[in-house]
Formats: C-alpha cells, structure tokens, sequence
C-alpha cells in the first residue's frame, strides 16, 4: 500500500527554521517527481515545490524562494523541505505528494498529483 507520512511541523517564530519530512512507504520514492502544497484556512492549497523524479529539477513558488529547499534522500526514501526564515502568513497546513511518470521536471499543480500524506500544521508566531 503506497504511503506518504507528514512530520516536522510544529510552532515556530518569525524568522525561525523548520524541517519537514516526507516519508515514503510501499514505493520507491525516487522514481516520483514530489510536491509541496500548504492550505492556510479559507484559503486554497498553494504548490510551495516539487522535484523532478530521478534526481529531476526543482521549482519554487516566488513566495518561498530563496527561503525553502526541497530535497532528496534516497537511502531513506523520504524528501525533505528546510524552510528558513518563517514569516506568518506560512502558517498552513503543510502536504506532500507524489505522482509516477512526469519525469525531471515536476509541477507544483496539485492535480497532477495521485498520492498525498496526511498534512503537517505549520505555525509560525511570535
């Protein structure tokens, strides 16, 4: 049964670091081109990155760029999203998700995407 598991979120103040980690169970993850998505309240899902399958491309939404790094970690199986310098209207709720056979490029479009996790809060606050 293919499964993506959220964890790494947590309160954190502006400015602040966090760590999110996508962990994939039932498949290879590195055959997946891997999405960011975040959903504040009353708002809609928002593709914060993705990265290609295969070691493939990364993007960023302009809101995070610079500030946010998606990686890979193969032996793990699980990708991971460093976000520095946290401003508050970060706060969301954050998800993973994969899809098979876009290739390197990825695609921040949420309906591209067959498998989500479950969602992490992210909270930043003073």
């Amino acid at each position: 049964q293919l499964q993506l598991v959220e964890s790494g979120g947590g309160l954190v103040q502006p400015g602040g670091s966090l760590r999110l980690s996508c962990a994939a169970s039932g498949f290879t993850l590195d055959y997946y081109a891997i999405g960011w998505f975040r959903q504040a309240p009353g708002k809609e899902r928002e593709g914060v990155s993705c990265i290609g399958s295969s070691g493939g491309r990364t993007n960023y939404a302009d809101s995070v760029k610079g500030r946010f790094t998606i990686s890979r970690d193969n032996a793990k199986n699980t990708v991971y999203l460093q976000m520095n310098s946290l401003k508050p209207e970060a706060t969301a709720v954050y998800y993973c998700a994969a899809v098979c056979g876009l290739g390197p490029a990825g695609t921040r479009s949420s309906s591209a995407y067959d498998y989500w996790g479950q969602g992490t809060q992210v909270t930043v606050s003073s």
